[in-house]
């Protein structure tokens, strides 16, 4: 890879004026020290590897399997960098089908000369909003770049944004040493299901594809999406937007094949979200001595979000959707847990075939009646 820009679409999205926009607009970290910050980095590394086997040991998961991912501790440009290679990866079939439908488009010449810009600008200040939120991130679909490795044979990489965990730690008032093993407890448990589980990236992969390959959106109708949730974060909407409206990118659903897809994506999404927060709270009790304080505190700002401004970008981006997924997937793990045990919840990872449904999220019993049923018939 040359950089972000690339040859892919070119025109449709400034990649590398994204990283640039990104990385100027991004709040600066919490207030620490030289010494402190290279304390941070080296504690979150040795926490990161010492999940390892209390994740392992846990969800009885890939135990003889060899870790091929690298763990980066980064800073939020960091984040932006690492993202921006993971969506121009992931989005590159749906950008080169969109090009090719702009060539013939009356919207050519305008998308020809700012578009592409335009786009990477109000990308930019989207991702230096996130920049400053994510606490960790297992990047499945990421390709290795000078600066940013990735694992063999398609392997991902595990982010660990410092900058982040310091200020959430210190604005929970909780006891960092905890706090951080706390969340290399929940990313670890991310990197464990896609090592331990070889066909679940090409699964997941193949899926967001399909999905992709049945959008059949006008380029100007994806940049509005764009546009509002920039307009969001500079404070102002769109002229006529009720004071509870707003759109999701997830409205840029058109077939009924993409809703099907949709829902089987949710499903996933809500089974690794939910059991990454079991896993957490599982291991919790045995080596984070204030686990309790720790995930009541860290719910209820999960729950509340920062502002208004957050509320209305959640629902913009589908965020809100993805703290269901943390809710909804924790019950159905715990509760098949309870029915059958670990190893009978591990069955869950056989193949896409024993994957939960959306339904099935829901009403675990039914999940447990499909797939013990059927295994035992």
């Amino acid at each position: 890879m040359t950089g972000f820009g690339g040859t892919t679409s070119p025109g449709m999205v400034d990649w590398n004026l994204a990283v640039a926009t990104a990385t100027r607009l991004a709040r600066p970290g919490p207030d620490v020290s030289r010494d402190e910050a290279r304390a941070v980095v080296a504690e979150l590394r040795r926490h990161a590897k010492a999940s390892e086997g209390h994740v392992r040991g846990f969800t009885r998961m890939g135990t003889d399997e060899i870790h091929d991912t690298p763990v980066l501790v980064v800073d939020r440009p960091g984040w932006v960098r690492a993202n921006v290679a993971g969506f121009r990866e992931i989005l590159r079939p749906l950008l080169e089908k969109m090009q090719e439908r702009r060539a013939g488009s009356p919207t050519s010449a305008v998308l020809g000369t700012v578009g592409g810009k335009v786009t990477g600008v109000e990308l930019g200040m989207l991702l230096s909003f996130l920049s400053s939120r994510v606490l960790g991130q297992y990047e499945t679909f990421a390709p290795a770049t000078r600066d940013l490795p990735a694992g063999e044979n398609g392997g991902g990489r595990l982010l660990l944004v410092a900058p982040n965990i310091v200020h959430v730690e210190r604005e929970l008032d909780v006891e960092p040493h905890d706090f951080r093993l706390w969340v290399c407890l929940h990313e670890e448990t991310h990197r464990t299901q896609f090592t331990a589980v070889p066909w679940l990236r090409d699964h997941l992969e193949g899926e967001i594809q399909s999905f992709l390959a049945e959008t059949d959106v006008d380029p100007m109708t994806l940049l509005e999406r764009i546009r509002e949730a920039a307009q969001s974060l500079a404070g102002g909407r769109p002229e006529g937007e009720e004071e509870d409206g707003g759109r999701s990118f997830v409205e840029l659903v058109q077939t009924p094949a993409q809703r099907e897809i949709l829902a089987r994506l949710t499903a996933v999404m809500s089974l690794l979200e939910g059991h990454a927060d079991y896993v957490m709270d599982g291991v919790g009790p045995s080596v984070v001595p204030t686990v309790s304080e720790i995930r009541e505190k860290f719910q209820q700002r999960r729950a509340k979000g920062a502002s208004r401004l957050d509320l209305a970008l959640r629902k913009l981006l589908g965020l809100d959707a993805k703290l269901r997924q943390y809710r909804d997937g924790e019950r159905f793990v715990r509760a098949v847990v309870e029915q059958v045990g670990v190893d009978g919840f591990n069955r869950v990872w056989t193949s896409p075939n024993t994957l939960p449904t959306k339904a099935e999220i829901a009403k675990p019993a039914d999940w447990v009646a499909r797939v013990h049923r059927k295994a035992e018939s």
